[in-house]
């Protein structure tokens, strides 16, 4: 069994294939490197058959998006810790060895990611990750280095080791036996914010979620979906509710899912005011398709003690109406490094 296994999803990715991949081999020299693919019809695998049989190859016959595709790989797969990358994302020498050395300093740290930098602007933090996620009481993501559509610029501010609530599925370094425990990625999800809802799961098991810094890949982003296709609208609005029904205390659940409901239902609003209809219906058939789950999700449910920290204030509020448009800016009550929220 190898320590390290890095493993890159992949669908109809061949051109970043051709782009990243020889900068991965070359910066993970003594690592194995797996490429999963989900099916891809674009000629990804005679590429890789031709060009770098080093690489080992798992086919799946059908394309189970990232949660089922990585389940799926994953099994197949032996190793201490597995490094889940994305095929957009370009990395630097050294980028493995410190989150390593990190993650082996406490066996309670099940996960943790890089600093995940922009390949466009490359000064800046990227969208997916940043450097650490967080998440606010209402159930909305962000990061230090990210809230909204506000990108930070690396300055160092976040050349520092710290907990955080989750990881990015971008580059996303788990231990292993963690990662079957908890039962690996919900499949339900498809794609998008099965990695939350997995770190949610691990927090709620007493693990520790973490950020290291002195690691730095950059991430192009929206490489399989951009973040204007309605059908990432559908996915990050339907998987958001079905993540919070999840995870949220029984007494906070429902209270906390109504006010998502009209915040969604306001920034369905934004989507008309810019002529985005699609995104309009993707958040309607969202909404239905969280209700039409309902039942299935209640079965699956499982009582845990409550341990992750939600942001006590409303980071929309903080955003949009405060005009604090970066992590330093907002108001922070920690404990153990988090940003958090009053016992429930």
């Amino acid at each position: 069994m190898s320590q390290v296994a890095i493993v890159i999803l992949n669908y109809n990715g061949k051109h970043y294939l051709e782009q990243f991949l020889p900068t991965v081999l070359t910066h993970s020299s003594g690592h194995e490197v797996w490429v999963a693919d989900n099916a891809s019809t674009d000629g990804s695998l005679e590429w890789l058959r031709a060009h770098h049989p080093e690489v080992h190859l798992l086919q799946i016959t059908d394309n189970k998006g990232y949660a089922g595709g990585y389940n799926y790989a994953l099994k197949a797969i032996e190793a201490s810790y597995y490094v889940l990358l994305n095929s957009d994302v370009e990395v630097t020498p050294g980028w493995i060895e410190p989150v390593i050395a990190y993650m082996k300093s406490d066996p309670q740290i099940a996960a943790c990611q890089p600093k995940i930098r922009a390949h466009d602007l490359r000064s800046h933090f990227e969208y997916a990750g940043a450097a650490g996620g967080y998440m606010d009481y209402l159930g909305y993501p962000f990061c230090r280095g990210r809230i909204f559509d506000t990108r930070e610029e690396d300055n160092g501010q976040y050349n520092d080791t710290s907990d955080i609530f989750w990881a990015t599925g971008a580059c996303l370094f788990m231990r292993a036996d963690a990662f079957h425990q908890a039962g690996g990625f919900d499949e339900r999800f498809f794609a998008h914010m099965e990695e939350i809802d997995l770190c949610w799961r691990l927090l709620n098991m007493g693990y520790r979620i973490t950020y290291c810094g002195y690691s730095k890949v950059y991430h192009v982003g929206g490489g399989t979906l951009h973040k204007s296709n309605p059908r990432k609208t559908f996915l990050n609005y339907r998987n958001n509710l079905i993540m919070l029904y999840k995870n949220l205390p029984i007494g906070r659940r429902w209270k906390t899912i109504f006010m998502r409901l009209v915040l969604d239902g306001i920034s369905s609003v934004r989507f008309m005011a810019t002529g985005a209809w699609p995104d309009v219906w993707a958040i309607v058939r969202a909404h239905f398709a969280f209700y039409g789950m309902v039942h299935d999700l209640s079965k699956g449910l499982k009582r845990t003690t409550y341990r992750a920290p939600l942001y006590y204030r409303s980071v929309v509020w903080e955003y949009f109406v405060n005009k604090r448009y970066t992590f330093p800016e907002l108001p922070q009550l920690y404990k153990k490094g988090f940003p958090i929220a009053p016992k429930s």
